[in-house]
């Protein structure tokens, strides 16, 4: 399916880039969370028409990222989930939880901001994760892991 990418998507493409991608894609993430529009005749009109607003739009959402991402680069936080003897937790810690954690600090998240390359955290100690809150601003923070 053609489609026109209303924001920049990582790995697929700028704002106004026409792009092919399949159709479920499309269909259910990209045109519902408003990412991308069909690239019809009449769309393609009026993206060109009103390609300033939506530039502007990205560069607001680029520098609101920027300023959220001074205030959380270097932050630390800290979760305390119940640990054994050994320090393995019972269960882990996922990016809801850190989201949370940061939400709770003053620094609101969501967890699909929070990126855990190594998957969820299941033992004590620190972590350095990133938060990736635009596809340009990625800050990094640290977790920090305490036993009960």
């Amino acid at each position: 399916m053609q489609i026109i990418l209303m924001e920049k998507v990582a790995n697929l493409g700028q704002l106004g880039d026409v792009v092919k991608v399949k159709d479920g894609y499309a269909r259910n993430f990209l045109i519902p969370t408003g990412k991308a529009r069909r690239a019809t005749e009449a769309n393609l009109q009026e993206f060109e028409a009103r390609r300033a607003e939506f530039e502007k739009v990205q560069a607001e959402k680029l520098a609101e990222a920027n300023v959220r991402a001074e205030k959380l680069e270097g932050f630390t936080v800290t979760i305390t989930q119940k640990a054994g003897v050994d320090g393995k937790l019972f269960g882990s810690v996922t990016n809801v939880d850190v989201a949370e954690a940061l939400t709770a600090a003053g620094h609101p998240a969501v967890r699909s901001e929070i990126r855990m390359p190594n998957g969820q955290l299941k033992t004590v100690g620190e972590f350095e994760l990133a938060v990736e809150l635009h596809s340009d601003v990625v800050a990094n923070i640290t977790v920090s892991v305490v036993g009960e």
